[in-house]
């Protein structure tokens, strides 16, 4: 088998394999904070969990899929490991800005649904004292 050829299998035996790894993962632990954000409505959060689950996928796959191509010769082995971790770095990368991205938007679901909770021009906490006039100092 060619170098490329066998460059091009490792890679995508490791890249989709970690990227399916990740979706799962992502689906299974954000399920908990998606019922936090939308109050505990347990269709609204599989429903949006399942839709940012496929769009994961779409994204990090299609990324795969279109950095498949090494752009130059490979070789040697040296090469051919060399051009594997460029590629499957990226992968990593991609993921991982995909994952942050989410966070990010989860993150401002989140805190407008707690505003929404709060109501207008609440402090995010309830003083539990007032203060007032300091006691007269005693020497």
């Amino acid at each position: 088998m060619d170098l490329v050829v066998a460059t091009y299998v490792a890679y995508l035996l490791v890249a989709v394999p970690l990227t399916v790894w990740v979706g799962r993962t992502l689906h299974r632990s954000g399920r908990v904070f998606l019922l936090d954000v939308f109050d505990g409505d347990e269709d609204l959060s599989a429903a949006v969990n399942h839709l940012l689950v496929v769009g994961f996928y779409l994204l990090n796959l299609g990324y795969v899929l279109l950095a498949l191509e090494i752009g130059h010769s490979v070789l040697t082995t040296q090469a051919a490991v060399e051009a594997l971790s460029v590629k499957l770095g990226a992968v990593s990368l991609v993921l991982g800005l995909v994952h942050l991205g989410n966070l990010y938007v989860l993150n401002k679901l989140r805190r407008r649904a707690v505003q929404q909770l709060r109501g207008p021009g609440r402090p995010p906490v309830a003083p539990d004292a007032v203060w007032g006039t300091p006691p007269a100092l005693q020497y």
